[in-house]
C-alpha cells in the first residue's frame, strides 16, 4: 500500500535502497523478497510482530549479514562485503549493545568517539544530547537499564553519522524518558539525519515516522505514511460511554452503531458514523463522560498482523524490559 514513485537504487535522494532481498535460515524464510527505499532526511519505521524479519532486514542493510539474494545500497554503496569507508557515515544501536562496563559513561563514550577519530568533546556533547550529563562520572556497570539504553543511543550518535539505525531504542525507558528521547530524535531529523527505526510502540511510530513499513512473515504488508495507512484502512471510530449509563442491547440498536463491547469500565461503541452516534447518545443519556477514539496505526497493525504489538506493563516491549548488554571488562 503505497503512493510513492520508485527512484533508481543509486539515486542521490536515497539513503537506503533495498531490492528483492531474501534471507533464509534453514526451513524458515526470514526475509522474502522485500523491496523498499528510505529517502535522505526521512524518519522511516519498521514495524511487525516478533519473527516478522525486521532485525534480519536491518542487519543486512547495516552490513552485518549477507543476503541470500537481492541488492542493497546504503548512501550509494553496497554494505556487503563490509565497507569500512561506509562505517563512519552510519550509526547503529542494537538491542544487544556492547559496553566497556568498568569505564564511566563519559570514558566509554570518549573511547567510542576515539575509534572514529573524534575528540573527547564529542562525548560531552552527546551525553548532553541524550540527557546523561549528570551520569557521566558513573561506571557503566552501575547505570540503570534505561540509562544504559540512552548510552547505547549516544554511542550510535557520537561520531555524527548521516544515517542512524535504531533497534527498539525506547524499550527500556520509562514513559517520561521515552518522550524526552522523542525530542532528541526529532532534533536529529531536523538536522537532516536519516533515521531507520524499529519499534513495538505504535504510538511512537505514528508520532515520529514519515513513513512506516509493516512486515508480516518476511514480507511488506503495507508501506506508507501513518496518516495514509490509517485513512486507507477505514477502521471504525470508538465512543466510550461510562459503564451503566446505557444497556449494551440498547446501544447496539442505535442508528450507526456497528459493534458494542465492554472494556475497562466503559461501553465501547464502534461506528463509521461517529457524528450520528454521538447525536443519538446525547439524545438518550447525554454526553457527560463520553469519550471518542479515532482510528490509529494500531488498528492498521491489528488488521494486518492479527495480533497486537507485544507490550509490557509500562507499554514497552514485553521481551525487552531491560537493555541487554555484552560486557567488556578491563
Amino acid at each position: 500500500m503505497t503512493t510513492d514513485h520508485t527512484p533508481p537504487p543509486d539515486s542521490p535522494e536515497l539513503a537506503v535502497s533495498v531490492r528483492e532481498v531474501r534471507k533464509r535460515y534453514g526451513d524458515r524464510q526470514a526475509v522474502d523478497g522485500i523491496s523498499l527505499d528510505v529517502r535522505r532526511g526521512e524518519f522511516f519505521g519498521l514495524l511487525g510482530p516478533n519473527g516478522a524479519g525486521k532485525t534480519t532486514l536491518v542487519e543486512i542493510v547495516e552490513g552485518l549479514r549477507q543476503a541470500d539474494s537481492g541488492t542493497v545500497r546504503v548512501l550509494g554503496h553496497s554494505p556487503w562485503p563490509r565497507d569500512t569507508a561506509l562505517l563512519p557515515r552510519i550509526g547503529v544501536q542494537t538491542q544487544a549493545s556492547a559496553f566497556f562496563v568498568r569505564q564511566t559513561a563519559r570514558e566509554h563514550l570518549a573511547t567510542v568517539a576515539g575509534l572514529y577519530r573524534k575528540d573527547a568533546a564529542a562525548a560531552d556533547r552527546t551525553l548532553e544530547t541524550v540527557g546523561l550529563t549528570d551520569r557521566g562520572h558513573v561506571l557503566v556497570e552501575n547505570l540503570s537499564g534505561g540509562q544504559r539504553q540512552r548510552l547505547a543511543i549516544a554511542s550510535a550518535l557520537v561520531h555524527d553519522p548521516e544515517l542512524i539505525f535504531l533497534d527498539e531504542p525506547t524499550a527500556a525507558l520509562d514513559p517520561q524518558a521515552r518522550r524526552d528521547l522523542w525530542e532528541v530524535l526529532r532534533a536529529l531529523k531536523g538536522e537532516g539525519r536519516t533515521i531507520v527505526y524499529t519499534t513495538h510502540h505504535l504510538d511512537e511510530a505514528e508520532a515520529l515516522c514519515d513513513r512506516v513499513a509493516i512486515l508480516v512473515g518476511g514480507r511488506i504488508a503495507a508501506l506508507d505514511s501513518p496518516h495514509r495507512l490509517v485513512a486507507a484502512a477505514g477502521a471504525p471510530a470508538r465512543l466510550l460511554v461510562p459503564a451503566g449509563r446505557i444497556a449494551p442491547d440498547r446501544a447496539a440498536a442505535l442508528d450507526g452503531v456497528d459493534r458494542v463491547s465492554e472494556q475497562g469500565g466503559s461501553l465501547v461503541l464502534e461506528t463509521s458514523s461517529p457524528g450520528r452516534v454521538l447525536q443519538a447518545v446525547d439524545a438518550l443519556v447525554g454526553l457527560d463522560g463520553v469519550m471518542t477514539r479515532t482510528a490509529t496505526l494500531e488498528d492498521v497493525y491489528l488488521e494486518l498482523t492479527g495480533h497486537p504489538a507485544p507490550t509490557g506493563a509500562d507499554g514497552g516491549s514485553a521481551t525487552d524490559t531491560t537493555a541487554p548488554t555484552t560486557e567488556f571488562r578491563a
